[in-house]
């Protein structure tokens, strides 16, 4: 699976970052940049006083894979 990770930097100086698990993984860098601007400008999420998403710095998108080990049995009663 794909995640988006979006970094930005809080109004404090803090470094911050944003996970979309299910965003669309064909976005390029001028479609995330803006969306990342407008987040920023809305000023929705601040904590303790800080605007987190204050400044975008980054973004990338990130592949999990998964590789099973074993599945126990079901126990049937």
């Amino acid at each position: 699976m794909k995640s988006l990770n979006l970094a930005f930097t809080g109004s404090l100086g803090k470094s911050h970052s944003l996970k979309l698990a299910y965003a669309n993984d064909g976005l390029d860098s001028a479609v995330i940049k803006s969306a990342m601007e407008q987040l920023s400008e809305m000023k929705m999420f601040s904590s303790e006083g800080e605007n987190i998403y204050a400044t975008p710095v980054s973004a990338k998108y990130v592949e999990t894979i998964t590789t099973p080990i074993f599945t126990a049995a079901k126990v049937t009663a």
